[in-house]
């Protein structure tokens, strides 16, 4: 994965949804270090919300922490200004859709996504027109007397969507809906799931460990790591700002060059010095006892030599390792030499239809110093 993302927040206006408010949330099992470690965290009313991160890194406890399935150790969740650390699932108003369905068998497709309504003592003749209504929107219309085992697993997940929304939460939380889903469904499900977001307005809350699916789903991210919040920020901001130099590896391809030294014009690895940009620093990176420079592999020309290097930009000299063919384009590796330092793997997007590059051959990498980040190591 290594482009942006070009999801569009939709307009403010059609926004309801409520705001989820974390307070310096923790929780700690007892092991070596809590699973959720004091994390403070605000979803506006209406956004589209997704918490990422590797398996063990805290998104689906912090989940669970704001649905009232875990108890807190410390700190406080609030729901449009209202602390609800203290109160059951059943009472947060707070829709779930899970990575297994949870659909109850024996049930039509109707009687499963009538269930909430059921249980709210929802009169007969409202529950039909919402049950009616609902299963429209999911793209359901005549399956209401289908049985769960009637239905493809897409069509079992719309089930548990329309459930989870049939009563107006005004958030819905998706614990890795569509984690079970080949690639091709989870993304027409993908689509759904946004639309049907912009429909409702309301807040949704979205776990994934896929950084593809976060991307392009999200108006936000969290990005966890060891049970605390590394970068928090649009998808963009993400890809193209990172802060740290786990969020620039979590999020894409990159070749990193861990510096030797940096002053205001100018920074250092191996035995090459390269000018830097105004603003390409990032704010932790000033403060870190290690930084590295990131370079995305789009950004990354190769040439054949030095002097088919433009004015003015970074490079340094390569020799080409392999060429992975992926469909539009090709990604050249590259192994970049760096003195009495460990060598670097470089990545480089170039042109599927390009022939001249070669296995073992000599090269020079170059990229535009404006689109270097230089990051916290």
């Amino acid at each position: 994965m290594t482009t942006t993302s070009s999801h569009v927040a939709p307009p403010t206006a059609t926004r309801s949804g409520t705001q989820i408010q974390l307070t310096e949330v923790t929780k700690d099992y007892g092991q070596a270090a809590p699973a959720v470690d004091a994390v403070s965290l605000t979803i506006e009313p209406g956004e589209f919300m997704t918490l990422l991160g590797p398996s063990g890194s805290g998104k689906t406890t912090t989940l669970n922490l704001i649905a009232g399935f875990e108890s807190l150790t410390s700190g406080h969740v609030s729901l449009d200004d209202r602390d609800v650390s203290d109160l059951p699932p059943h009472k947060r108003d707070l829709g779930m859709l899970f990575q297994n369905y949870a659909l109850f068998p024996h049930m039509t497709v109707a009687q499963n996504v009538a269930y909430p309504l059921r249980e709210r003592r929802v009169p007969k003749a409202e529950i039909a027109r919402r049950v009616a209504a609902v299963l429209e929107l999911v793209q359901l219309t005549g399956r209401d007397d289908a049985v769960p085992t009637q239905l493809s697993g897409g069509q079992q997940q719309r089930v548990a969507l329309a459930r989870a929304i049939v009563f107006d939460p005004k958030a819905l939380l998706l614990d890795e809906p569509l984690g079970a889903l080949d690639r091709n469904l989870r993304g027409a499900l993908q689509a759904e799931i946004q639309r049907i977001h912009r429909e409702v307005g309301s807040t949704f809350v979205f776990v994934t460990h896929d950084q593809e699916e976060a991307m392009s789903l999200s108006d936000r991210i969290a990005l966890f790591n060891a049970g605390r919040i590394e970068q928090v920020g649009t998808p963009q901001e993400l890809y193209a700002a990172p802060e740290t130099l786990f969020t620039a590896r979590f999020l894409g391809d990159s070749t990193f060059f861990p510096l030797r030294g940096m002053d205001e014009r100018s920074l250092g690895w191996g035995r090459s010095t390269w000018s830097l940009a105004p603003g390409s620093v990032a704010a932790r990176a000033r403060t870190a006892p290690t930084t590295a420079l990131v370079v995305r592999p789009e950004d990354v020309r190769v040439v054949p030599t030095e002097g088919d290097v433009p004015a003015g930009a970074n490079h340094v000299a390569a020799t080409l390792t392999d060429v992975q063919y992926l469909g539009s384009y090709r990604t050249a590796v590259l192994s970049v030499p760096g003195g009495d330092e460990p060598a670097v793997v470089g990545r480089a997007r170039v042109d599927a239809m390009e022939s001249e590059l070669s296995v073992g051959q000599s090269v020079v990498a170059w990229w535009p110093v404006a689109r270097q980040r230089v990051v916290a190591g």
